[in-house]
């Protein structure tokens, strides 16, 4: 968030200008929407995703112990959660 104050536009501006507003936002800046004066809404850019290359993407950074589903261990599991009879 930069220290400026977020630009301010009234309802019909915005409407008006939605995608130079959106174009703003993809870069960062932070956008009020106001009506009468009054601020209502603020355009905000979203969180980036993580870039998931598809399956696999985890081969090599995740550890899965030998006995992960051995009749022990789903047994347990089950227990834990309530299951077993």
């Amino acid at each position: 968030m930069s220290a400026e104050p977020a630009a301010q536009f009234n309802i019909h501006d915005a409407k008006t200008n939605l995608s130079r507003i959106i174009e703003r936002v993809e870069r960062g800046e932070e956008i009020i929407i106001s009506r009468a004066g009054n601020p209502v809404a603020k355009v905000v850019p979203l969180a980036h995703r993580i870039d998931r290359r598809g399956r696999g993407s985890l081969r090599g950074q995740l550890v899965i112990a030998d006995d992960w589903d051995s009749d022990e261990v789903n047994e347990a599991i089950a227990d834990d959660f309530g299951l077993m009879p």
